[in-house]
């Protein structure tokens, strides 16, 4: 079975303007169809306004007001368009969606990386602290950090607190992480810093990296998965 499978997919905008058979949308993403198989690195890439974005929030229902998908998507054997809320919450943590801007909260490194652990496993909290620095570590940052693990996550560089996003995701110990961008706002190094990191991921987790940059996505995917504009409709 498949990490992933969607077919015939589309993201459509609602109108603000009522038409005459109320079904005005203005299509954002669609029709697409692939797969995820289990444990391979796939690159979605496509022009700009595509719709990568939103591909990868649709995918783990996440997609703001105004929005509506149809078609299908299966992640992780969730049939994400008609789950409950609940259990989406729980695929989530599964499947987890690292942003392309890296989502500081104000505390220290250590307590950024333990963010999601708090709030979804139940273990001694000498058990998530190990868990984080397990995540630090696996991302190449332990060493950077590790004498200052309660310093602002704020002072870390650009290319720091973008494998700090990764390494709370990871601490969640997901079967499936989805990357939106993972290095466009990079220097170079810190850019080569992240490509490492999801180098070390190839055949101990499923990814999905939409980038810009497909020479990016040669190097680190197994296949890549075109997306093209969305096809116009009246309704």
């Amino acid at each position: 079975m498949n990490a992933i499978a969607i077919r015939d997919l589309t993201v459509s905008k609602r109108s603000p303007k009522r038409t005459k058979d109320n079904k005005g949308r203005h299509p954002l993403v669609g029709p697409a169809s692939f797969a995820v198989p289990h444990g391979e690195v796939i690159g979605l890439y496509g022009p700009s306004g595509v719709g990568k974005s939103t591909m990868l929030r649709a995918l783990v229902g996440l997609l703001p007001d105004g929005l509506d998908a149809e078609g299908v998507i299966r992640v992780l054997g969730v049939d994400v368009l008609r789950q409950r809320p609940s259990a989406l919450a729980e695929l989530r943590t599964r499947a987890v969606l690292v942003p392309q801007i890296a989502v500081m909260f104000p505390d220290g490194i250590i307590g950024n990386t333990l963010f999601g652990l708090r709030h979804v496993v139940r273990a001694p909290a000498n058990q998530l602290r190990k868990r984080a620095e397990e995540a630090l570590a696996e991302v190449g940052l332990w060493d950077e950090v590790r004498d200052r693990l309660n310093a602002p996550a704020a002072e870390l560089s650009v290319g720091q607190r973008q494998r700090l996003a990764l390494a709370r995701a990871l601490a969640l110990d997901p079967e499936v992480i989805l990357l939106d961008e993972p290095t466009s706002a990079l220097d170079e190094a810190s850019a080569a810093e992240v490509e490492e990191t999801l180098q070390s991921l190839r055949g101990h987790r499923t990814l999905l990296v939409v980038s810009h940059d497909i020479e990016q996505l040669k190097r680190l995917c197994d296949s890549l998965v075109p997306l093209h504009r969305p096809t116009s409709t009246s309704n």
